[in-house]
């Protein structure tokens, strides 16, 4: 267990935020959806010399996942079995609970949770509106973005440009659309 918890280490030094970035319509709230929270981790997974895997296990009421990280040496971390029962006995309501279930051992077993809590939105609305985006500051950000010539100066310019938003939706969503068009040059 010495080299896959060295680099787990590593790896949770590297994470981002799960940000919300989808919406839920029935309750017209935000969630960091699945793939958000495998963005957060795998690159700082991967460069730890991790593989992330999900298992599932057949059941008959829902699904069950276990989240496991293989790491180059053979090692190997098996994070414990989530169950999530299927709201319905078809193929939707198998394949949400998945998702759903996949969503939740990955951040349970990577130590992250969504960028904020809904325990706390109104506290963090009150704090965001009060802070102010400083939106020169942002502009350089995102030129900053543009510039990057390899990941890690890409993930090093998001992260700052992320902080610099303050919470601002907006912004962030340009600034998420910077780095993807940036990412995907690259």
């Amino acid at each position: 267990m010495k080299n896959i918890a060295t680099a787990l280490v590593k790896a949770q030094k590297a994470f981002g935020p799960a940000l919300k970035s989808s919406t839920n319509p029935h309750f017209k709230s935000r969630y960091a959806d699945l793939s958000a929270c495998v963005e957060a981790v795998i690159e700082g997974l991967n460069e730890a010399g991790i593989a992330l895997i999900q298992r599932t296990s057949e059941d008959l009421t829902g699904v069950t996942v276990e989240t496991v990280f293989i790491h180059e040496s053979g090692e190997m971390l098996e994070c414990g079995k989530l169950h999530v029962p299927a709201s319905k006995q078809d193929p939707q309501g198998y394949g949400s609970a998945l998702t759903y279930a996949r969503r939740y051992s990955l951040m349970a077993a990577c130590g992250i949770a969504p960028e904020d809590d809904d325990g706390n939105a109104a506290t963090r609305k009150t704090f965001i509106e009060k802070q102010s985006v400083n939106e020169s500051a942002l502009v350089d950000h995102l030129a900053a973005i543009e510039a990057s010539t390899d990941q890690e100066s890409l993930k090093n310019s998001y992260k700052a440009a992320y902080a610099a938003c303050n919470g601002d939706a907006e912004w962030q969503k340009k600034v998420i659309a910077a780095k993807d068009k940036i990412k995907a040059k690259l």
